[in-house]
């Protein structure tokens, strides 16, 4: 660390923030002083976004924020100010937004904004600059000085300038008709079409180099998998979870799923691990091990949450954020292989083995050393290698232990360790849909322990804060924290009842439909109405690297709705709906968790409640878990429990166990026993 002292960074929670704590720039967190301090001197700000984990934000530190004159040039011209993108997800949506409307192309991080100082209005914005001019990019020094320069000669348009941008944003924004558009069905098939018109036929997955796992695309085309398992989109959903999973996009020794692919094959990742993308990958993988059947895609789902569970679950329950690329100043270090090691670290046959496995007899792939990608699976390198099934298990399994072992020995990447919200109820929904569709109980207690404590660390019982870290607690929580929980719990109410799970639900989309909710439309902000204003306020509309907050609140509001029989959350669902389905026509495969909300409510959800002792009941809801039915709800609730709400109250127990089946707000006859049950269950459907 540096002997200077701590910037105003030093007494930040976000390790991101840390990590410049002692540059020599002025830096300021995003905070009343510092604005306060651009408005009455003057000076323009100078905003930083980026993430702990993210490669080129340590380079441009390296490069510029570590550089005196830089710093100098910065704490003369501009007040500065660093912010986590994970912590403040609304000055990131913000200001991304701005760099696509301004240069037309999208974002990234780090990304660099130079602000007015009243209104906050993007004089220029970029993403990494080089501190020297090269490739085509200006250098940093330089830009510094003419964006000084700018803002002094033009100091007096400011005001209509910061006007421009805000009427250029508001455009962006889903307009507020409630006209019907076009049918969910054919929505529908216009973004599987445009899915089908991006799909990389030879490799898997969409578009090229950078190459993202894309989980919302695959979520709804694995729901339109399952009405056409002969379809384009069967073929398009397995193609890809093989590719990836085969691929070095997955860490075949380690588990879990990295950021993206920096080729097309998914060969060599960027090696940062996100918390979101494998809350996202996990379900995808039970999900279409129950549709397919594929023996790997469980094996997969399995290992991403044991990583998950042993590398990112604090040990008070809450799940950590990410983990970086780098380690001893190398990309990639702490996960690639010399050839030399591994022929030092496997005998004869586990040397043989890992050849054919992993086709390490050419060239290696990554900078002289190893990234290993499957090149054959364990069965059929068992054939080519005249090995019984379980000799050749076995041999895996020596081969992982080994390499597992000596990477421990190594210096691993930095974690992030906030814990935020809204990934939580991602992973929790990860957690808590893999534990029951895969019969994994240790999957729902870590659901469980999460939950526990983010009622117990972030949530006060009537509002949410987004982030803690070393015991601090801070950041009103955003749209995405209260939904994404609240998808969690429904996921977990599902894999194990609690009543109290059901109340947190319900309290939290009690507060998002108070504090969120566009009054003069059926949509929700991203911020609260308590929030501090900003240059602009939006409205989720596409998805990005997570789903849609009005997506998810959507099809949260939808269920509980069902479940609980309150008809406002069933109201509010459909008129966010009726609103942003339409506004999402030209581009609807940018809008793939909306889609999948409004086809809940076009054809209905499917409710299943088992009532009876919790050891019978519990074994038959097992049996519909193990199922894929994308629009059903199953859920396995104890004679005895109390406080119930009335819908769920008069479904009630018998003198043996009974299951209530509802299609939308139609309901059949009560499933007396066990063999109503099975029969029910056999039914073609």
């Amino acid at each position: 660390m540096s002997s200077r002292s701590a910037n105003r960074l030093g007494g930040e929670t976000s390790p991101y923030l840390l990590q410049h704590a002692h540059n020599p720039v002025d830096w300021y967190p995003w905070c009343a002083e510092a604005l306060a301090r651009a408005r009455t001197e003057d000076r323009p700000i100078l905003l930083s976004i980026g993430y702990s984990a993210c490669h080129w934000c340590h380079v441009m530190e390296r490069e510029s924020f570590e550089d005196e004159a830089i710093a100098n040039v910065m704490n003369s011209f501009f007040i500065n100010i660093k912010v986590d993108r994970e912590e403040r997800p609304d000055l990131d949506r913000i200001y991304q937004l701005a760099h696509q409307v301004l240069t037309g192309r999208a974002g990234g991080w780090p990304l660099t904004a130079f602000l007015t100082p009243v209104d906050h209005a993007p004089l220029f914005i970029g993403t990494y600059f080089p501190p020297n001019p090269q490739h085509g990019m200006p250098g940093f020094h330089d830009l510094l000085q003419r964006v000084s320069d700018h803002y002094r000669a033009n100091h007096l348009h400011m005001t209509d300038h910061a006007q421009a941008i805000r009427e250029a944003l508001n455009k962006t924004e889903p307009g507020g008709s409630n006209s019907a558009g076009s049918s969910n069905s054919a929505t529908t098939l216009k973004a599987a079409e445009q899915l089908e018109a991006g799909f990389d036929n030879a490799h898997g997955g969409f578009g090229q180099a950078p190459k993202f796992p894309h989980p919302t695309h695959l979520s709804l085309l694995l729901r339109l998998a399952s009405a056409d398992m002969d379809g384009a989109a069967s073929a398009m959903t397995s193609k890809t979870l093989e590719k990836m999973a085969a691929g070095g996009l997955y860490d075949q020794v380690g588990g879990g799923f990295y950021r993206y692919s920096v080729d097309d094959r998914w060969c060599i990742p960027h090696f940062e691990k996100m918390l979101y993308d494998n809350a996202q990958l996990l379900p995808l993988y039970t999900d279409a091990y129950a549709l397919f059947g594929r023996e790997n895609f469980r094996t997969i789902a399995l290992e991403t949450a044991d990583w998950v569970i042993a590398e990112m679950q604090s040990s008070s329950g809450g799940y950590f954020s990410t983990l970086d690329a780098d380690s001893e100043g190398e990309e990639g270090r702490y996960y690639v292989w010399e050839e030399k090691e591994l022929n030092d670290l496997l005998d004869a046959d586990e040397w043989r083995f890992a050849c054919e496995i992993f086709a390490l007899n050419g060239t290696p792939n990554f900078e002289g050393r190893w990234h290993l990608n499957r090149a054959q699976s364990t069965e059929s390198a068992a054939e080519v290698l005249d090995l019984s099934d379980a000799q050749a298990t076995r041999i895996w399994q020596q081969i992982r232990a080994k390499l597992q072992l000596q990477r421990q020995s190594r210096i691993r990447p930095d974690r992030d360790e906030k814990i935020l919200t809204s990934w939580n109820g991602l992973m929790v929904a990860a957690m808590a849909r893999a534990g029951r569709r895969l019969n994994e109980p240790k999957l729902v207690s870590s659901a469980t322990r999460a939950v526990d404590f983010i009622r117990s660390h972030l949530w006060d019982g009537k509002r949410l804060l987004a982030t803690t870290r070393l015991g601090k607690a801070h950041l009103n929580a955003y749209l995405d924290d209260y939904v994404f929980l609240a998808a969690g719990l429904l996921e977990l109410l599902q894999a194990r009842w609690r009543i109290q799970d059901l109340d947190f639900a319900c309290r939290l989309l009690d507060t998002a439909l108070e504090n969120f909710r566009d009054s003069t439309g059926g949509a929700f902000y991203f911020t609260s109405n308590e929030h501090e204003r900003l240059l602009h306020r939006t409205r989720p509309l596409m998805d990005e690297a997570i789903p849609s907050g009005n997506a998810l609140a959507a099809r949260v509001l939808l269920a509980f709705g069902h479940v609980t029989g309150n008809e406002d959350y069933v109201a509010a669902a459909d008129q966010v709906l009726t609103e942003l389905v339409p506004a999402c026509g030209h581009y609807p495969a940018g809008a793939c968790a909306l889609l999948e909300a409004d086809d809940d409510r076009v054809n209905g959800l499917e409710l299943v409640v088992i009532r009876g002792h919790s050891e019978i009941i519990e074994h038959w809801a097992a049996s519909l878990h193990q199922d894929y039915h994308p629009r059903r709800l199953i859920f396995a609730i104890d004679s005895h429990e109390s406080g119930l709400p009335s819908l769920l109250a008069s479904r009630s127990a018998l003198d043996q166990p009974v299951t209530y089946v509802c299609q939308g707000y139609h309901c059949e006859a009560p499933l007396i026993g066990e063999q109503a049950f099975e029969d029910w269950r056999s039914r073609p459907r």
